[in-house]
């Protein structure tokens, strides 16, 4: 999955994660001076960066960046968008996919927008239930729309590495607004996510 390229870090922020990743490195009974590991605080913190860039970004301008006016009313879905994220309790990776649907009222998007606003929410320290909530939030602020659905299907590391050890167990969690709070919508918002092209 391609993600916009961050053009520079802030040197500061850098300078300052270089020092305490160094440091973890020596609590954690490794030598950071050691060949393998000599760049390692450099890289980890541009990567911690690189996934966390969401907290710079907009996702409301980036769906009004590409929102047109239009008298449809049939449901728009966009599904498996696949997402990379990190769990805010342990910052291990939870990664999955995320199917969205609106209805418009007057105004449509982008379609590559609605993946867009899943790359910045997920592109921060995450629970997958607030990031839910936050995809839905996003388009229903920024469209208006008659209803927004939102399903994330997700595996979590931190089930999966440690603690319960669960290798095989998917987390899915869902928000509903508007016309999806009805049984007849939502039915079928889910059945087309589930169905599979021929």
């Amino acid at each position: 999955m391609a993600y916009t390229k961050i053009e520079k870090y802030d040197e500061d922020v850098t300078s300052g994660l270089i020092k305490n990743y160094h440091e973890a490195l020596s609590l954690l009974g490794e030598d950071p001076e050691r060949e393998g590991l000599v760049k390692t605080p450099e890289r980890v913190a541009k990567a911690m960066q690189y996934l966390t860039q969401g907290y710079h970004q907009d996702p409301i301008a980036i769906i009004n960046s590409a929102k047109f006016k239009e008298s449809v009313s049939e449901m728009v879905i966009v599904k498996d968008i696949e997402l990379y994220s990190m769990c805010e309790h342990h910052m291990l990776p939870f990664f999955g996919k995320a199917h969205i649907a609106y209805i418009p009222n007057g105004w449509i998007t982008g379609l590559s927008k609605l993946a867009r606003v899943v790359d910045v929410y997920s592109r921060r320290l995450q629970v997958q239930e607030r990031l839910t909530t936050q995809i839905l939030d996003a388009i229903k602020e920024s469209l208006n729309p008659v209803g927004v659905a939102v399903v994330i299907e997700a595996k979590h590391l931190c089930m999966m590495m440690r603690g319960v050890g669960k290798q095989n167990s998917v987390t899915t969690t869902s928000a509903f607004d508007g016309e999806f709070l009805k049984n007849t919508t939502r039915s079928e918002f889910l059945k087309l996510i589930n169905k599979k092209l021929d």
